[in-house]
């Protein structure tokens, strides 16, 4: 079961999906849906839909990455007038939500078509915006403004403040052998979630495990300079204390030509600081995570073989 939105879930998600049947009981995904920008962002506003992207992302990563179907639902319209920026995705989502008036009813088809490998839930069906408070006491409106802040953020919160949690989500969280919290996007991909009554009412009654994978650089405008610490007293005091048990970090060094050019942007590796993790009371894991080429990310593959290798070391060690 992993919790998030943006890239950062749809590229665990694909991970995991090469080890369907292999140790994995169901891949779940739990995804945001506080997302105003771009596509999505302009099909919210236009037809009052739920934002579709992120969805959108998950399905087509854990769907058949060799199919057409899956090809065309992350074509993206290169241009043509009110279609330019939209992907076909977000709109074969919209339109069934049209048709059939449920957003999930419009998922399920989209699962079924693309013969996905796993189920994927909104977090809520609520129509939620973020809302955020930089330190020097701005107020920034939506997703995309709290993402760009470019200040550390003194406050964060949802409108309205406790939708109802998607029931099915809710349900998988309980019944989930282990809990993936990101990796992603700090404010606007993993807390935002958490911010949900439902949601963490479900996390602490889960009886799995919860998992923090850290991400592997600051995101500029949004977690400068936080390290493992600071994400993880961001999620205690935004979300409350004891919503995770266990950080999974990437031990692989990262090329010094790549933290050159990254610095440039104001990005800096995220430092996993295990002592002080563990003097929180966490499990801190390492594992090699980074993917190859030229732009700093996970490897979908070695995120889904190290999670795999902690559900099964879990899995011993309950038995």
């Amino acid at each position: 079961m992993a919790i998030g939105g943006g890239t950062g879930l749809s590229v665990l998600l694909r991970g995991l999906k090469k080890y369907a049947g292999s140790g994995l009981r169901q891949i779940t995904g739990v995804v945001t849906v506080t997302d105003d920008g771009g596509s999505s962002g302009r099909l919210r506003r236009e037809f009052g839909v739920l934002p579709p992207g992120d969805i959108r992302n998950c399905i087509a990563a854990l769907a058949d990455d060799e199919d057409l179907l899956t090809r065309l639902f992350q074509y993206r319209f290169p241009n043509g007038g009110g279609l330019v920026g939209h992907s076909f995705g977000n709109l074969f989502l919209t339109a069934l939500t049209g048709i059939t008036g449920d957003f999930h009813q419009a998922i399920l088809m989209a699962e079924e078509i693309l013969r996905v490998r796993g189920k994927i839930f909104p977090a809520t069906l609520q129509d939620v915006v973020l809302r955020g408070r930089g330190v020097s006491g701005r107020i920034y409106e939506g997703e995309s403004a709290v993402g760009t802040s470019g200040e550390k953020l003194a406050g964060l919160e949802i409108d309205p403040p406790a939708p109802p949690v998607f029931p099915p989500a809710m349900q998988a969280l309980e019944a989930a052998d282990l809990i993936l919290l990101g990796p992603g996007s700090l404010y606007t991909s993993i807390i935002p979630n958490l911010m949900i009554p439902g949601i963490r009412q479900a996390l602490r009654k889960a009886r799995a495990r919860r998992v923090l994978l850290l991400n592997l650089m600051t995101q500029p405008g949004e977690t400068d300079g936080m390290m493992g610490v600071d994400h993880l007293q961001a999620i205690e005091s935004l979300a409350g204390k004891g919503l995770v048990d266990i950080v999974l970090a990437n031990s692989s060094p990262i090329p010094p030509h790549l933290l050159e050019l990254y610095s440039e942007t104001g990005s800096e590796p995220v430092k996993m600081q295990r002592e002080a993790l563990e003097a929180m009371g966490l499990q801190v894991d390492e594992a090699d995570l980074l993917a190859e080429g030229d732009l700093i990310r996970h490897d979908s593959v070695k995120l889904g073989r190290a999670v795999l290798d902690l559900a099964r070391r879990e899995a011993a060690a309950a038995a």
